[in-house]
This record gives structure tokens, sequence and C-alpha cells, in this order.
């Protein structure tokens, strides 16, 4: 923050309040109550508005918050650097909502490049949940871009496009079977040279827009493997780039399976009015156009956020929709690639995550071996997750060995994967048997475990 010495008055920040008609404290207001839609408590007055006059930064989120008040006032896009706020700001790069294909391009390549290159400001970034509401807000009211089309550079066919959709197929089950620790700096590389290449080549408009959704699906997997292990600030800032590479293409089922995903990462850190939000805007944005499995998605990410929240209800009220929606789904060829992996076993883990929120202990059992049963053997996370949601139904049912004893074959069975979110389900079955601690049945079984958290780490 500069010092008061080299302060200078902010004339772009005064045009703009001039221009919308806020008073100080209207501003001020209108500001704290944004900030309170994204559960911060900011208390900003009148006499902090005139402090950013002269020339004041605010920390943190505020000058994005800043930007969203004059966006909605004056109807039209204003980021924190039209409010004379630049530099401001650097922990949030990479949450920008670019304006269109080509500075989306220009955005999340150097995301890619920062990546592949180890540097610690992106490794290093926080998750911002504050952050969460404007490209989500932009996705939903954006009026589509124009086809992307480039001649610069070499020519990008579809065969190209095919290529980088199957790269992207084998990474994905890569990461199923052995967790985002062990590929994700492979398709990062891949990103940064093949990936970034294609965008900047010569391609029609049809190209172009296939190219973006490949773009955005490979974007948003290797933001699923930051997030799997662990670097959620970053996972969050490549999930932004990838809902808009798939505004970019004109797919908005991907954007809505983007924000499904932020909805994910929102539940796993424990923000569940987000989550909620996030696939209600999801819903809103593209159920009139979503196939019947990317429908179930939607449905079950609102389901486990309303469950985190202990909204019994609500969660139950959006697992039905889900089921229906399973139950009007054709083969999963009918569906995107991306979607074809919703079917009854992931349904079933999602009905027992939530009965395991809302402490349905016999319930949640009952889906998480339906789950099992079902569940294919390239999914070795997804079945270790589950396995874990089983035992924690079974030590709730009062059968501490059979729970020891289910997730001793869990981690024995996962060996080999790399995931912070598995070592996270792991660890958070072994505080659940601290009151057990000394019993023959814990100490077997956290002795067994010390080795998969070891190596999972």
């Amino acid at each position: 923050m500069t010092t008061r010495a080299e302060r200078r008055p902010n004339h772009r920040l005064a045009t703009l309040v001039e221009e919308a008609g806020f008073s100080h404290a209207g501003l001020a207001r209108r500001v704290d109550q944004l900030g309170a839609e994204q559960g911060l408590d900011l208390r900003y007055d009148k006499t902090s508005v005139a402090r950013w006059l002269r020339g004041q930064h605010p920390r943190g989120i505020v000058p994005i918050l800043l930007a969203e008040v004059f966006t909605q006032r004056l109807s039209r896009k204003l980021s924190a650097e039209d409010l004379g706020m630049a530099g401001c700001r650097p922990d949030y790069a990479g949450l920008e909502y670019a304006a269109g294909p080509n500075e989306a391009v220009e955005i999340v390549s150097g995301m890619w490049q920062a990546d592949s290159a180890h540097r610690p400001a992106l490794v290093e970034a926080a998750f911002t949940p504050g952050a969460l509401v404007v490209p989500s807000r932009d996705w939903l009211i954006g009026s589509g871009d124009e086809e992307p089309h480039r001649a610069d550079g070499g020519r990008v066919g579809f065969g190209d496009v095919a290529a980088v959709r199957a790269v992207g197929e084998a990474f994905r089950r890569l990461d199923n079977s052995f967790g985002g620790g062990h590929a994700r700096q492979a398709l990062v590389r891949y990103l940064d040279t093949e990936v970034a290449t294609m965008l900047r080549g010569t391609y029609s408009g049809g190209v172009g827009r296939d190219l973006f959704s490949a773009a955005s699906v490979l974007t948003r997997l290797v933001g699923w493997m930051a997030y799997d292990v662990g670097v959620h600030g970053m996972a969050q800032r490549y999930f932004v780039q990838a809902l808009r590479l798939a505004q970019a293409s004109g797919d908005r089922a991907l954007g809505a399976y983007v924000l499904a995903t932020m909805s994910r990462q929102a539940v796993y850190l424990g923000h569940g009015r987000e989550a909620v939000q996030l696939a209600r805007v999801a819903q809103q944005g593209a159920m009139a156009v979503a196939t019947p499995r990317v429908r179930v998605l939607l449905h079950a990410v609102e389901a486990r956020g309303h469950g985190l929240l202990g909204d019994g209800r609500a969660c139950l009220a959006a697992l039905v929709r889900a089921e229906q929606a399973l139950g009007q789904a054709g083969p999963p060829a009918e569906e995107p690639n991306w979607a074809r992996y919703v079917d009854e076993a992931q349904l079933a883990d999602e009905f027992a995550h939530c009965y395991r929120d809302l402490e349905d202990h016999r319930r949640s059992r009952e889906f998480a071996e339906r789950s099992l049963k079902l569940r294919g053997e390239e999914y070795t996370r997804s079945k270790l997750f589950c396995r874990t949601v089983l035992a924690t139904a079974m030590l709730g049912l009062g059968e501490l060995d059979r729970a020891c004893q289910i997730e001793a074959e869990a981690t024995e069975e996962a060996g080999g994967l790399r995931s912070a979110r598995a070592v996270d389900y792991v660890r958070e079955f072994l505080l659940r048997l601290t009151p057990f601690r000394d019993t023959p049945a814990v100490r077997d079984f956290t002795a067994r475990s010390d080795e998969f958290l070891r190596t999972a780490s």
C-alpha cells in the first residue's frame, strides 16, 4: 500500500462516483451490502469513501466489489483498474473474467506458463469466496461471443482439436485412478505448449468454438487436479478461466459443468451458501439446454451444498430432482463426454455424502454400499471417498470394528493414490475415532493408515 505522502487523488473514482450519482455514504453502504452477500463483514462508511477518493486503496477483494457496484449502477462492465486501483490486488490475478475470447486466451495462457515455470505467486494464491460472484454473474448474463476465429499462426483443424480431447480423456482416467498429484504438471506443460499455440493459431469460427470448448475442459481438469492436491487458490483461478473459455465456445452446458465443479470445491472448503448459489446459477443459465445427466449433476451439487448447511428439506428435494433426471437419461453416448460418468453409482455416492452430512447414518450406509457395488474399477479415488463415508456411517451406527476394517481396506486398495483430498478424508475419519483411540481396532487401523497418509500426501 502506498504511504500517505505518495497518495494522489483518485480522479477516475471521483468521476465514476459523480456519474453514478452516489453519495459517499450510499456508495459505502452498497459495498457493505455486496460484501455481506459474500459473507464479508466490511463496515465501511462515508469516511472510507473519502479516503479512497484521496488515493487510498482498500485491501483484499474490496476493489472487485467496488467495480461490481459501479457495473450494476452504470450498466457497463467496469474493473478495479477502471476505478484507478490498478496494482492494488496482485493476489487476485487469474480471477478476472475476460471481456472477450482474445483476452481470455492471454489470461489463461499466462497462468499455464506461470504454473509450468513453478512461479510461487500462483501456487500461493488464496481461495477467495467473495471472488465467485463476478464470474458466475458475467457467465449468466453474458450475451455470448462471436465465433472465435484467427488468422495468425499455424493452421488448426478439427483433427487437432480431436487430439486435444483425446489427451484430456487420457489425463482424466489418470486422475481418477491415481489422483491429481501424479500427472498435473504434465497436463500443465501440454496446455502451455500445444494448446496455447493452437489458441494463437489460424482457425475458422467452427473450429474455434470446438477448440475453446476443448481448452475449457482441460483447464477445468487441471484446476480439478490442483483442487485434488490442495492448491485451492490456483484451482479457483483455473475454474474461472475454464468458465470464460466455455462461454467463448458457446456451450452453456459446459459452463454449467464448470460452475458445478466450483460448487464442489466450495462444499469441500466449507462454503455451503456459495456452493448452493453456484449450483443455482448453473441451473438458471443452462437448464434449458442441459441433457438429463447434466441436470443430475446440477441438482446433485446443489444438494451437497444444502447438506453441508444442514438443510435437510432442501437437500432431499434437490436429490429427488436429480433422481428424476437420471430416470430420463438415455445411453451415455447421447451425453457430452464429460457428463457420461454421471450414472446410478455417482448419484448413490451423492446421496451417501448428503445423508452423512445430515447425520442419517442408516441411509448413508445404504447408498454408500449401493454406489460401491456399481462403481467401475478405474475410480480409485472416488471409491476411497465412498468407503470412508460408509465407514463413517458404520461408526455412527455403533459398529466400531467394522468401520475400522472398511477404512483399512479402503486405504490399502488405494495404494499409489496421490491426493490431498484422500488424505483429508482419512484424517477426518481418524478424528472421529478419537474417543475410541485406546481400543484394539482403532490402534490397529491407525498403524495401518500411516503408510497411506505418508505416500498419498
